[in-house]
Formats: C-alpha cells, structure tokens, sequence
C-alpha cells in the first residue's frame, strides 16, 4: 500500500510538471499575440497557424545556439544559478489545490502557504548569484537592483497573507480556498460579505507584489534592456538563457495560481457543489470525477485571467524608475498593508466577540 501511494505520488508530479512546462510555451504565444494586439501591430504568425509553433521555433534556436562561457566567471555558480531559478519555480505547484478532489494536488500540507512563500523568495538568491557570478558590471547592477525589489515588495505581500492567515485562521491552501465558502469573503459572496473591502485591499496589494515578484513590466528593473543591455542575464546564452527565461513564466503561473486560491476561490464556480463533512470540518466534493473537472476548469478559468493581467500591464505601462519602485513599495504598499491588517484585526475580533 505504502509502494502504491508514493507511485500515486510520482504519477500526479509527473503530470503536473507536464501540464505547467507545456504552459510556457502556450504563455509565450498568448503574451506575443495579446501584446500585439495592444499596440495594434502583427504579432507571431508565420510559422503555424496564428503563429502558434513560434515557441517551438524559439526553442530549437535557443537549443542550437552556441554555448558561450565568459572568462572571469565563477563557474560553480554561474551554472548553479539558472537551476535555482527554475527549480523552486516549479516545486511551488506541489501544495497548490487545482481542484476539490485529492487528486488534484500533490500534498495537502499544514503549512502550505509558508512552504510556497518560501519557494518564491528563493527566486532572489538565483538572480543575484547569476548577476554577481557573470564577472559583468552590468549584470551585478541588475542583481543587485533586484534584490532590493524583492525584499521591499516581498513586505507587502507577507503583510496581504497575513491578512488572508487572520481571516481563515490556517496556513493551508486547500483550507484557505475551503474557509472562504465557509466565511463568505471571496467574490462570490456570502454571509460575511463587510470583510470584502479588505480582502479587495489585500487582493491588489497581492497582485501587485506578485507582479514585482516575477520581475515583470512595469517592475522589470533586473533586466532594464535600456539601462542594463540584459541585466543579470546578459553573460548567460542558449539554454542556460532559457531555463531563466521558462523560471520567469513557471512564475508567473505559480502566482496566479496562488491569487486564484487565495483571493478568488480557487476551484469553486458555478456548478461546482460540495458540502461539509461534519466529521473532518472540511469540504467534501458532492459528485463524481465530472464534478473535480469541472472544479478544475474553473480554475484553470481564473488563473488565465490574471495571466492576462500581466500582459495588459507590460502592454500598458512604461517601466518604472528605480527610486518610483522602491518608493511605491516603502511608502505605499507597506503603510496600506499595514492599516488593512489593523481594520481586519478589528472586524475579527469583533465577530470572535459577537458570533
């Protein structure tokens, strides 16, 4: 039984590893067509139709290109740092509910949501090290530009999750998205519907953060091709280059994965019915494998939607200067932060009082 589970284990990782990379270059396709869509030019549409093998072409010439290794650099970490880029990317997927059913997640961990923060910081340690290795002062310049970012808008988010950890009381994806039908503030309404404004406040300082995060337009600032030519990865090429590159996008999943369960119910849609289970305190999925599905796609559904998102911003908005970025996030986000987890103090602990 113990061989059988651990096989169950091996066989979901399997398909999730798959699902995602075969995201990325979907993603890819997806931004190109949207950005250009945006800015009212052409986009990919060559190769396929709609230009949809314009990623598989990239791939290749990424693949064939030569290797270069620049003379000067630390070579342990310099091809140490793509791997601790893309890696942690990925094991952030682990603890994430897809779906209502077991099936749909890896672990069901206790503490899930420290395991998946803690993933997502390691992203610094990657940049850094790759900018700091590369022997190239403008590859250092985007390192360090970038860990600056990070810890400043890595307080915001903390501050929005703890506001999500002080409404449901859990540190458990799957009971967070199970506690927001039981109290009510997700989008979708319900009985505790005062606390919305403040998971609104948290909802859009965690998006931002996120967004900051994964070092996109408009916070692209370890890149800054203007400024920087390449930033941290300018001494990096062929698939060394890529798996940077893939770590970006596996981001950006992970992220809005994580918005999804967090602020917008994660699988929960309409038709999706469940009910609770008086034994465990926990929601049992009223329905077969139809009804997982159909939790899935749902999903699926919002987590695109929020992809979108940072399409329309890198669309959008101009890059912001670096004293704009840490000011935003110092001045703006932390004070913001800070208040919401004030006003939602005092909402819990009233209705702790009251109810």
């Amino acid at each position: 039984m113990d061989w059988m589970h651990y096989i169950w284990i091996l066989v979901k990782v399997i398909a999730i590893f798959a699902v995602v990379m075969t995201m990325v270059p979907m993603l890819i396709w997806a931004e190109r067509r949207a950005v250009a869509m945006f800015q009212v030019r052409v986009g990919p549409n060559r190769l396929g139709p709609l230009g949809l093998l314009q990623p598989l072409a990239d791939a290749l010439k990424l693949m064939m290109k030569e290797d270069v290794t620049p003379a000067g650099v630390d070579k342990r970490i310099y091809y140490i740092a793509p791997l601790l880029s893309f890696v942690p990317a990925l094991l952030g997927a682990a603890v994430i509910p897809f779906g209502p059913a077991e099936w749909t997640r890896i672990v069901d961990l206790k503490h899930s949501l420290l395991f998946s923060f803690a993933l997502s910081s390691l992203s610094v340690y990657a940049v850094t090290l790759g900018g700091w290795s590369s022997n190239n002062k403008y590859s250092l310049l985007g390192a360090l530009r970038s860990a600056a970012q990070m810890i400043s808008y890595e307080l915001g988010m903390g501050l929005a999750l703890i506001a999500v950890v002080m409404t449901t009381g859990s540190l458990s994806l799957a009971e967070i998205v199970e506690r927001q039908h039981l109290y009510g503030w997700n989008i979708w309404g319900g009985s505790n519907w005062f606390l919305l404004p403040f998971m609104l406040l948290a909802f859009w300082m965690f998006g931002v953060a996120g967004v900051a995060e994964t070092n996109r337009a408009p916070f692209d600032m370890a890149e800054a091709e203007t400024e920087l030519t390449a930033g941290f990865h300018t001494e990096y090429s062929s698939f060394k280059f890529a798996m940077f590159y893939m770590a970006e996008y596996v981001a950006m999943v992970i992220i809005s994965s994580l918005v999804t369960t967090l602020f917008l119910g994660g699988w929960s849609g309409p038709g999706v019915s469940y009910a609770l289970n008086p034994a465990t305190g926990r929601l049992a999925i009223d329905g077969g494998i139809g009804m997982a599905l159909l939790g899935v796609f749902w999903f699926v559904v919002k987590t695109f939607g929020f992809l979108f998102c940072y399409f329309w911003l890198r669309a959008s908005l101009p890059r912001f200067r670096y004293d704009q970025l840490m000011a935003f996030g110092w001045k703006r986000l932390v004070p913001l932060g800070l208040a919401n987890l004030f006003c939602i103090a005092l909402v819990v602990a009233w209705r702790s009082n009251w109810f």
